[in-house]
């Protein structure tokens, strides 16, 4: 009696044991998700440093966010995000800047002065920058992560001290803080 009571527990804990695996298997992990969408977004051909793209996993939807100078990114970015496994609608809210000789030279002008700054050029190293210059109209927003809030503040002083920009906004994230 005993030896046919274990077995049937054990039937019963393979049953449960396989139904779990099953239903984390058919439903797609969210941090899954989120680095396929990460991957996807920093190996576009045209993103650089004067481009900033930011998410959100929402479900089986991805919204997307940020600037770009180039339409063609705004667009390669949807469709390859939609190209995700599990992912069943992208909401695509990315602004494309508006074309400007005027800000042209302040992205050049703002690079230089930020990245020439107290060791500040290992920001920019890498396919995937870790800071990002974006110009609208003569206004500089600094966007991304440093690795401490010295950092944060010379890429700020540098970026206000170039001519020409109207008003500079410091968003930058100092890692390992919220």
């Amino acid at each position: 009696m005993l030896n046919i009571r274990n077995k049937l527990l054990v039937v019963l804990a393979l049953i449960v044991l396989a139904g779990s695996v099953v239903a984390s298997a058919a439903s797609p992990r969210p941090q899954g998700t989120m680095n396929k969408v990460r991957k996807e977004l920093v190996t576009l051909p045209y993103y650089d440093v004067f481009d900033n793209l930011e998410y959100k996993v929402e479900g089986d939807t991805v919204v997307l966010y940020g600037q770009v100078r180039k339409p063609t990114t705004k667009h390669d970015a949807e469709r390859r995000v939609a190209r995700i496994e599990g992912v069943d609608r992208v909401v695509n809210k990315i602004e494309v800047l508006p074309l400007s000789r005027f800000d042209d030279s302040i992205r050049a002008r703002t690079y230089r002065a930020v990245f020439r700054s107290g060791g500040l050029y290992r920001y920019a190293m890498g396919a995937n920058p870790s800071v990002h210059i974006i110009v609208k109209n003569g206004r500089v927003t600094l966007e991304g992560v440093v690795s401490n809030r010295m950092d944060s503040q010379l890429a700020y002083m540098a970026a206000r001290g170039v001519p020409g920009v109207f008003e500079v906004t410091n968003n930058l994230r100092v890692a390992g803080r919220s």
